[in-house]
């Protein structure tokens, strides 16, 4: 009886130690999985000079609209952020640019900075193509990012920045939306065949 009792003792001593290495094991492969997949993203408003083949290139131009009168516009626009394996918020950003807005009948200008990454949703990798005088040593991609900024005002806001490249899947807005304080200017410009307007890009750094 007792030789029994020692050797149960003994068996659910090593079960112990066993489930405990798992646990160890388990969370340190899915923090090298949370670190791996974590995505180190480029964003830009790009120029887009419609030769043969294409070229890109910093600092463009996409604007937005509140109604018929309210629009937002965005230029020199540019930044960096890392979104977390898990999706969700991040302040590992850097980034901004340059805002003006018209009422219909007032224009004000600034410059904002990017506070914080809200969400970034990778659709897939592009294709490569085109003359790419932004970054030609990663993979573009398209999705949409959405990132908290802070306008120069002292008001905040949220731009979107979505990017329709080459054999992306339907339903994917290329341009911009924003908020500016209560103003939501959440209708995104019409693209105009040769105009060098609304077109972004994201770039995977890692």
């Amino acid at each position: 009886m007792r030789f029994a009792q020692e050797k149960g003792i003994r068996l659910f001593t090593f079960a112990c130690c066993c489930i405990g290495a798992a646990a160890l094991m388990l969370s340190i492969g899915t923090s090298n999985v949370r670190a791996a997949g974590s995505d180190h993203v480029r964003w830009d408003i790009i120029h887009v000079e419609f030769t043969t083949p294409v070229t890109i290139r910093p600092g463009g131009v996409a604007f937005a609209s509140a109604d018929q009168n309210n629009q937002i516009t965005f230029t020199d626009s540019s930044g960096t952020f890392v979104a977390p394996a898990s999706g969700g918020i991040s302040g590992a950003v850097t980034g901004g640019g340059k805002w003006e807005t018209f009422d219909g009948t007032n224009t004000k200008s600034g410059t904002y900075t990017v506070i914080g990454l809200v969400s970034w949703q990778l659709a897939n990798l592009a294709p490569p193509g085109g003359i790419d005088l932004i970054d030609n040593t990663h993979e573009k991609a398209n999705g949409n990012a959405f990132l908290r900024i802070q306008y120069d005002d002292g008001s905040e806001g949220v731009l979107g920045v979505g990017c329709h490249d080459g054999g992306a899947p339907a339903g994917i807005q290329e341009g911009v939306i924003a908020t500016k304080g209560y103003l939501t200017y959440w209708t995104g410009a019409v693209h105009v065949p040769g105009v060098d307007a609304n077109f972004t890009a994201f770039h995977i750094l890692k």
